[in-house]
């Protein structure tokens, strides 16, 4: 992907040097996350729940304790490029919907705040370990992710390079969509409504945004951002994070019934219309279901 190092985005905090975060206790309430399928599936099949269910409640924002301090921690050269990747992508992203939030439900783009941490993290949905991945809170409308995640990506999904990363940060940013259009509300309703579609509910939102993931990737294209190998590399990271590809690494069993966020087949299909459409009116991925305001 074409793209200039250097730059700061004013809507990445950098809390890497910060200690506090509890030591890796499990976030509870409604965040949304792309790599949080690896926990997420694996605690819904031991325990028989879905714990990114609104029934986990909505912890309120938690604060540093006062013994927290700043450590510089380690950043290579490597870590250092992705937090400059992070920065270009991150800003690339919510300027894109800067302009299309407006033509699609008449409202102006609100930027969220994307957090880089290390191992642990407080947020408005609870605490979260890294092993949860990249994830989006609604409750303080801010989208967390660890580096290390990447690594991960790479080598145990098997899905590397930087327009792979960068599907990851923009579906975080679909949540956000999802969120300022009222979206996620309406589907939480949903799912309080009929928990036994709580599920099938919760992969239609993981889709669409990993639809509007795939409508920022249209306009990289068109912008002339995109090298040779991008698409593919966006279109495998969808398809590593699939629901089944995950079970069946993690469990050595498929069962569909326990699905959160779709899968490989699913999340690259929607991925794809997204690139190939470049319009947000064809992520419905709810069939009309949840409404318009």
């Amino acid at each position: 992907m074409r793209w200039t190092p250097g730059g700061r985005s004013k809507d990445v905090e950098d809390l890497r040097g910060q200690t506090g975060g509890g030591g890796g206790g499990m976030m509870l309430g409604r965040g949304m996350g792309i790599g949080g399928a690896v926990i997420a599936l694996i605690l819904s099949l031991v325990f028989g729940v879905n714990i990114f269910d609104s029934g986990g409640g909505n912890p309120a924002p938690q604060q540093a304790a006062p013994g927290d301090v700043q450590q510089p921690g380690s950043k290579t050269p490597e870590e250092e490029k992705r937090f400059q990747f992070v920065n270009f992508v991150t800003d690339d992203v919510q300027q894109t919907w800067d302009q299309l939030l407006p033509k699609v439900d008449g409202q102006q783009y609100q930027h969220a705040k994307l957090d880089l941490f290390r191992d642990a993290i407080n947020t408005g949905c609870g605490q979260a370990p890294a092993e949860v991945g990249p994830f989006y809170c609604p409750v303080d409308q801010k989208v967390y992710l660890d580096l290390s995640f990447f690594d991960e990506l790479a080598q145990r999904f098997g899905a590397p390079g930087d327009f792979a990363q960068a599907y990851v940060i923009a579906h975080e940013f679909g949540h956000h969509v999802q969120h300022l259009l009222g979206i996620e509300q309406r589907v939480r309703e949903m799912q309080e409504s009929r928990p036994n579609a709580a599920n099938k509910l919760s992969v239609a939102l993981e889709l669409q945004a990993d639809c509007f993931a795939g409508v920022w990737g249209n306009s990289t294209a068109q912008r002339k951002l995109l090298e040779q190998g991008d698409v593919e590399e966006g279109l495998a990271a969808a398809s590593a994070v699939g629901d089944d590809r995950i079970q069946a690494q993690t469990t050595g069993s498929i069962r569909p019934d326990t699905f959160t966020h779709g899968s490989s087949a699913q999340r690259s299909q929607w991925f794809r219309r997204g690139l190939e459409s470049g319009d947000p009116n064809s992520c419905d991925t709810f069939g009309g279901s949840t409404g318009r305001r």
